[in-house]
């Protein structure tokens, strides 16, 4: 055999094993870059579902009836603080379990808004234990509106006279959120009811007062100016009958006048409070 044809064969032994090589490289290559394709698909996969359940966590009901009521106030929230316009925030939840006593002396803003309202007289009758919508009240947030001291509080006060040419009597009450405005408006509706029904708001005990709740350390919606007593002739409390057997002589279409106009009423609550009105329409919005 020529030197000539071996060196020929070695050639196209090279060749050959070189071809086979790169077969083999370009079929790893591949496998590998579909591996690559395959993990990148998943993450994309993966990472698609986390954006998904990110961008679906849902700001709390509570938080946005907040926004939705108070907007000269409130920027914004997320899942569980509340921004307000002058930067600052508050926390929504702050993750205790409490009893409903512990609620009311210590609340945050999720237990304020956890009982729903229900306006009108399709409400149940007479409040289930402990039921009580409004009269939970996280104090720092009327405080921040409203004023956090009684000369702060005072400062936002004006006088709304209550039912001219029925009653007459000059009432202090706070001008933030425009609570007299609205207070002026319920006059304006009572004074349209038959006449049956002024017996009832013809007298009042009162708006603003500066003053603790009797036997707790918890200030009153009537130290914050947004909260009035109709004529305790015909109202009903708790705390005058031990015994907390529901009772109630305020008719529904008074009931209803001030509800139209963003106050809640004591006489839905547990602890039923029949003359008592406060301006909430935190808990009237929908």
């Amino acid at each position: 055999m020529s030197e000539m044809y071996i060196k020929k064969i070695k050639y196209f032994a090279v060749l050959i094993l070189i071809i086979a090589v790169t077969v083999s490289c370009s079929k790893n290559g591949t496998a590998e870059k579909n591996a690559v394709k395959n993990t990148i698909s998943e993450k994309t996969v993966n990472t698609g579902t986390e954006v998904k359940t990110a961008d679906s966590t849902k700001i709390p009901a509570g938080l946005l009836k907040l926004i939705k009521a108070y907007p000269e106030f409130l920027e914004r929230a997320d899942a569980n603080n509340l921004y307000w316009k002058d930067g600052s925030s508050m926390v929504y939840d702050d993750g205790r379990e409490k009893s409903h006593d512990e609620m009311l002396e210590n609340p945050d803003l999720e237990d304020m808004m956890s009982q729903s309202y229900t306006m009108g007289a399709g409400w149940d009758k007479p409040p289930d234990v402990n039921f009580e919508p409004g009269r939970i009240r996280y104090e720092p947030f009327f405080a921040k509106m409203y004023g956090s001291s009684e000369s702060g509080v005072r400062k936002n006060l004006t006088t709304v006279t209550w039912m001219p040419g029925i009653s007459g009597t000059p009432l202090m009450v706070n001008t933030v959120n425009e609570v007299d405005v609205q207070l002026r408006a319920v006059c304006d509706d009572l004074a349209k009811l038959d006449n049956e029904f002024m017996k009832y708001v013809k007298r009042t005990a009162g708006t603003f007062n500066y003053r603790v709740i009797a036997g707790t350390q918890r200030l009153s919606a009537h130290s914050y100016g947004i909260a009035i007593d109709i004529n305790t002739e015909y109202s009903d409390y708790w705390q005058w009958d031990k015994s907390m057997k529901y009772k109630n002589k305020i008719p529904m279409e008074v009931v209803e006048v001030f509800e139209n106009r963003g106050f809640i009423w004591g006489g839905k609550w547990y602890h039923y409070d029949t003359m008592h009105f406060e301006y909430r329409p935190e808990l009237l919005v929908k």
